[in-house]
């Protein structure tokens, strides 16, 4: 297969042209930053744009006194143009990068690429301390902790209680229920992430994972593709091909799904905790009818798998101030900066107390709407951890990258999939993407 690097998905949709140039700009600003000032010691983070993250950093640069400073090296929004620039100056041997911000799908990649140290000894007692353990198992390549979890993620199904007085337990269920109200006159659609990218493979491998199925070996070395994953192809068929999905799925990514559930064009939404930030913000006179649970089943004897999301921090091979590296990377993922990135950039955290840590931010303040804390902007928390302790991972494996690109163009529409020969496509093609050599540049 070709080497083109695929858009991968963080809860938000990814740039183009904007990327591109941005992506330039923030190359020329960390090689910059690199050189550090007034001769001290400069620990250049690059990852992914929050609105809030320079926060965290500065909290941080207190925190050090002096000894370090954080220099936050924003990335490109889009996530392929994220790990384009970090793999590209890895690979050359760039010292001028200390502490990577890795989406989860990666760390096996960079891992097995050499360009990330192991965490150990009381850095990595540190960093794992009460992190649940999907998000946990993200950070961990054949037995080795390659990074500090920052943030997690995992998808919800949306309703609305004025259509839909009670979420579905199942797909099945689901499915009837749109069928119903379409009859009715009713929203009805289903709406997911059903581009020709990333989010197309999230959905499909919940399927794949709440079927008891799996694609890959657990060394991910090789194509397992069993009939669990034939189901999970049964079931998206079905669901894309009952009149019940909006016109634009095959152009759906989160935010397109987010609108159209908001524009009242659907009764379901599959996506990311964010659209209740944006519920609540775009139509606050409705956002008490605006109600989650955790997904439906895809086997109705079986508790739905979840795929999950997020980021790692890793400390960069090359770094010429790895103790350092090591310090900021674990202050800025700490309990209380994961808090604080939760509550103010919508990225739920990996430490499981935080998620019931109702402290304000501000302890000088009473809780209030410019100082919230976790109860006020995850009201939706006990369904958030429901699935992340029963959720699913992506695939492990250096090749994702490859084996991405395959699901998502194979199957693409989904409503035209063919189960078993769609399977075989995918068992083939998966099978040639793992025996790819290296990485993608």
């Amino acid at each position: 297969m070709g080497k083109r690097i695929t858009a991968r998905i963080r809860g938000r949709s990814p740039g183009h042209r904007t990327t591109a140039l941005l992506g330039a700009g923030t190359l020329t600003a960390g090689l910059l930053a690199g050189c550090g000032g007034g001769g001290g010691i400069t620990i250049n983070v690059y990852q992914a744009p929050e609105d809030h993250f320079q926060q965290v950093v500065d909290n941080c640069n207190a925190k050090a006194a002096g000894r370090y400073n954080i220099v936050y090296n924003k990335l490109p929004r889009g996530a392929d143009g994220q790990r384009e620039q970090m793999v590209r100056r890895l690979a050359a041997g760039d010292s001028s990068l200390d502490v990577l911000g890795l989406d989860i799908t990666w760390v096996p990649e960079f891992a097995e690429a050499g360009w990330v140290e192991e965490w150990t000894g009381e850095h990595k007692a540190q960093a794992t301390e009460g992190v649940l353990p999907a998000p946990l198992k993200t950070a961990t390549w054949h037995g080795k902790l390659y990074g500090a979890t920052k943030n997690t993620n995992v998808q919800l199904l949306w309703y609305d209680d004025r259509v839909i007085p009670s979420p579905p337990k199942t797909w099945d269920e689901m499915i009837d229920q749109a069928v119903q109200l379409k009859a009715q006159g009713k929203p009805h659609n289903i709406v997911f992430t059903g581009a020709q990218y990333e989010g197309l493979v999230v959905i499909y491998n919940t399927l794949v994972e709440s079927m008891g199925g799996r694609l890959l070996s657990d060394d991910g070395k090789s194509v397992v593709m069993d009939a669990g994953a034939v189901k999970a192809l049964e079931l998206l068929k079905k669901v894309t091909s009952s009149g019940i999905t909006d016109p634009s799925l095959t152009n759906s990514k989160e935010d397109d799904v987010r609108q159209s559930f908001q524009r009242g064009n659907a009764a379901f939404e599959l996506n990311w905790p964010f659209v209740y930030a944006s519920y609540a913000k775009e139509k606050p006179q409705d956002v008490s009818h605006f109600k989650w649970a955790v997904y439906p089943q895809a086997d109705p004897n079986t508790p739905a798998k979840t795929t999950i999301g997020g980021v790692d921090f890793a400390v960069s091979a090359y770094s010429q101030h790895k103790p350092e590296a090591y310090e900021a990377a674990l202050c800025l993922r700490s309990p209380e900066s994961q808090k604080f990135s939760a509550i103010n950039d919508g990225v739920p955290p990996t430490i499981e107390s935080v998620f019931h840590d109702d402290a304000p931010i501000d302890p000088g303040k009473p809780v209030s709407g410019d100082n919230p804390n976790m109860a006020a902007k995850y009201p939706m928390r006990d369904s958030i951890l429901t699935a992340l302790k029963n959720a699913a991972l992506r695939p492990l494996t250096p090749a994702y990258q490859n084996a991405s690109t395959v699901m998502s163009k194979i199957l693409s529409p989904p409503s035209a999939i063919d189960p078993q020969k769609t399977a075989d496509k995918l068992r083939e093609q998966l099978d040639d993407a793992l025996q790819s050599k290296g990485v993608i540049p």
